[in-house]
Order: structure tokens, then sequence, then C-alpha cells
């Protein structure tokens, strides 16, 4: 029997967001993974440099789940993450303190709170802007910028739904964009890919947590003033079996010459 558009409702506007984890979506939303592997692919990283940092770590768990990989061998000696959101920088803290990773709280704006060259690898899963010219001035020469970033026109089924047409949505993430802004920086690209991948929620429920987590896929979005569109989702969903939509996402690495 399914579930009530308001026992739906109230349960994903209660659910906690903080970290970067969706094991809450479990059984309620799919997503296909990039077929590159991005978590593999750091581990290996990881292992052969000195010192790294992780730029918009979220909870962390993206970090601490390399070390379950059988690419990974240890943590760099001089091993950093930041994170701008404070729910998501003491998660980190708590996660990656005991695994030798200093945590720390920036500004969501540049600059970096570290020195010049101070670092071989500068990572980053889904960071909402890329600040290529700190990446530049951190990063020691033939050092790496390893990164998976969302991609343009990313959920935008999600975002039309709600807020209308948005022609061009995400445009200054379009590979090419990329290569032009690391390129300014005087950062060489050694690899850009693009994937489009489906997505399926199969409640109104999974919906709203998701918006709620994934804040830039509807900005400002509040359950009250998205009511009337929110039961129009949950009819469809009720009708269709599920809502379809598409993240990009975009794999990229850098070399400081």
């Amino acid at each position: 029997m399914s579930r009530s558009f308001d026992d739906l409702v109230t349960e994903a506007a209660a659910a906690p967001v903080d970290g970067w984890e969706f094991s809450w979506l479990d059984g309620r939303a799919t997503e296909q993974r990039p077929s590159w592997g991005y978590q593999r692919q750091l581990a290996r990283r990881l292992s052969g440099v000195s010192a790294a940092v992780d730029l918009h770590t979220g909870g962390g768990e993206v970090l601490a789940g390399v070390e379950k990989l059988a690419e990974f061998t240890t943590f760099p000696p001089t091993m950093a993450a930041t994170e701008s959101w404070p729910p998501n920088a003491a998660r980190a803290t708590a996660l990656l303190h005991r695994r030798g990773v200093v945590v720390v709280t920036v500004p969501d704006r540049p600059p970096l709170p570290f020195g010049d060259e101070a670092f071989d690898l500068v990572s980053s899963r889904h960071p909402l802007a890329t600040w290529w010219d700190e990446i530049a001035r951190v990063l020691r020469p033939g050092g790496h910028y390893f990164a998976q970033q969302i991609g343009p026109a990313t959920m935008l089924e999600l975002t039309e739904f709600f807020l209308g047409p948005m022609p061009g949505k995400g445009a200054q993430y379009e590979p090419e964009a990329v290569r032009a802004e690391a390129a300014a920086a005087g950062m060489e690209v050694l690899d850009l890919r693009l994937e489009r991948l489906r997505a399926e929620f199969f409640d109104v429920g999974a919906v709203i947590y998701f918006l709620r987590k994934v804040i830039w896929t509807v900005p400002d979005f509040a359950v009250e003033d998205h009511r009337d569109r929110l039961r129009e989702m949950h009819e469809r969903i009720e009708s269709q079996g599920c809502f379809v939509a598409h993240a990009t996402r975009v794999l990229v690495e850098a070399r400081k010459p």
C-alpha cells in the first residue's frame, strides 16, 4: 500500500541532511555511477604522493572510504581536507582525524589557507566552484589536480519541474569551459570526460530529501514554498512509478607544469 503524500513530506522534511552520503535514499532512489571509478583512482593517487589536500570534502565519506579499497596503501604523511559548512566540517573531523587527516574549516571563497607549493595532489569530488588560480598556487610544480565535478545541466529535469525552463543551466561546467579555465590558471589538462547518468526517484520523499541535501538543484528550495508542485510530483510518481532525471559528471585531471 502506498504511503500518503503528507506522511512522505513530513518524514523527508525532518530527515537530517548533514554529511555527504545518501543511504537514506536506499530503496527510494537510484543513480547510475560514472564508469571511471573516481574513488578507486583517487586511492591510487593518494598512495603515491607525500602531501595532498581534499577540497570541499563534505562529511569526509569519500576520503575515508578509500581505506577500504585494494588500490589504497596509505594516506600521505601530510594529508588535509577542507570544508565550509560547519555541520559537515564537524562530521568530517570526527571521521578523518583518527585517520591522520587534518580537517580545516574554510570560508566558501578563496583564498585557500595553505602556503604556495604545499601539495603534490589536490582532489575534490563535486565542488560547486573550482578555484583554479588557488589550486595552481598550492600545487608544487608537476603536481596534479584530480576531481569529479558536476556537469552541465545536471538534474535539469528536477530543476525545471520546480522552476520552469532553464536554458543554458550549468554552462560553466561544460568540459571546454573547464579546459579554458584551467589553461588560464597555467594548468595543463591531461584528462577530461563527461558522462550523463540516469537517476530515478520512487517517492516524493526521496525528491524532497535530495533537494534539501543537493541544494544547488533547486536554489532556496523549501517544502512549503513548493508544496503544490510536490503534490503534482507525488501524483506523477504514483501513476508512472518514478520520476526520471539525469545527472552529469565531469572527470578532470590537470597538471601544474
